[in-house]
């Protein structure tokens, strides 16, 4: 999993509490010793939060096994009906697009998928949005003016940004986004900018988003990939006076301007079926879309009309690429065109 998630003040959690009463997921069991096992792809702080909050509210207690998500799908394929996991939490789509091919998710019921918008559920019904961010330029503002940013993610294969990219091609991230351009321009097109932007990144090809944000601004690099939050994070750790870089979206439409995905699904092996429905709607309920909203997550919340109380670009005022979860798919394509670049 991509980094770790700021601490989510507990206040936030505390007033989720006082809406124990209230919530689609019905009141708190007292004396309550179900327990569900939860994979965990998403940042971890945010899990926490959503987990305590859930946990206060029904009395369903939930054991966390994290790490990134497609080593947590590729484990739930290798355990298949033997896998003590009860619910699945990604960070992006594909992950969840790979265990629903495969018939290992449980169909979500039709009122916590109408929670959510359905262009940010699976089209099949097997998971459900989350929350969501968007794929955005990070630039240092010392080295860079603004206006000489590229308005699209294809102009970075240029000689102008040699030893001066960084990238993370190994994010799962960074997926969606070469999805994206195989799908505008081909996969002979977005093989040929994989290997551009390689030679373009030399010694700044890095593990992860954390690490670009950061290496752009303190100026080791001039300008990254990266999804929107992180550069929010980056700025609540360290102070807004300490921040020489900005973010900034490609032109409206653009493949590199992506829309991903967090969502949720409940395997068909989980022995404890309904308190994991139970869990994947509080998810989408309004108790659990106020902590995204209100936390340290810097992500979209997607669910139940919420929207979000952090300084961010409006949702409703971004103009990513069209692309849909569905044409993202399980991410396959960008895997191997990734590896035929030897980017990974």
């Amino acid at each position: 999993m991509a980094g770790r998630l700021l601490t989510v003040a507990m206040g936030m959690v505390m007033a989720v509490g006082a809406l124990a009463g209230c919530g689609s997921t019905g009141p708190a069991t007292a004396g309550s010793t179900q327990t569900i096992t939860l994979y965990n792809g998403q940042h971890e702080e945010t899990t926490d939060a959503l987990v305590a909050a859930f946990t206060r509210l029904t009395g369903i207690k939930v054991k966390i096994r994290s790490d990134d998500e497609d080593v947590l799908a590729q484990q739930i394929e290798q355990e298949g009906q033997a896998s003590p996991a009860d619910v699945v939490f990604t960070e992006n789509s594909p992950a969840l697009e790979v265990l629903q091919d495969k018939h290992l998710l449980a169909a979500l019921p039709a009122s916590t998928l109408a929670d959510v918008p359905a262009r940010f559920d699976s089209p099949r019904g097997d998971w459900a949005g989350v929350s969501a961010r968007v794929s955005v330029l990070v630039y240092n503002t010392r080295d860079l003016p603004k206006s000489k940013l590229p308005t699209s993610v294809m102009q970075l294969a240029g000689p102008q940004w040699s030893g001066k990219l960084a990238i993370a091609p190994g994010e799962t991230d960074f997926q969606p986004v070469v999805t994206s351009i195989a799908g505008a321009y081909g996969q002979q097109a977005a093989l040929r900018w994989l290997r551009a932007i390689k030679a373009n990144a030399g010694n700044h090809v890095y593990p992860d988003n954390e690490t670009i944000a950061a290496d752009v601004n303190s100026g080791r690099a001039q300008i990254g990939i990266i999804n929107h939050y992180y550069w929010y994070r980056l700025r609540y750790e360290i102070g807004a006076a300490s921040m020489h870089s900005a973010i900034a979206a490609f032109a409206a439409g653009d493949p590199g301007y992506v829309l991903d995905v967090s969502g949720a699904a409940v395997l068909a092996s989980s022995r404890h079926r309904s308190a994991a429905q139970r869990f994947v709607a509080f998810l989408v309920s309004e108790q659990g879309q106020q902590i995204i909203a209100k936390g340290d997550s810097f992500e979209y919340p997607l669910g139940s009309g919420v929207h979000t109380s952090q300084p961010l670009i409006p949702f409703g005022q971004l103009r990513p690429d069209s692309i849909g979860v569905a044409a993202l798919g399980d991410g396959h394509l960008a895997l191997s065109l990734l590896q035929q670049a030897q980017l990974l």
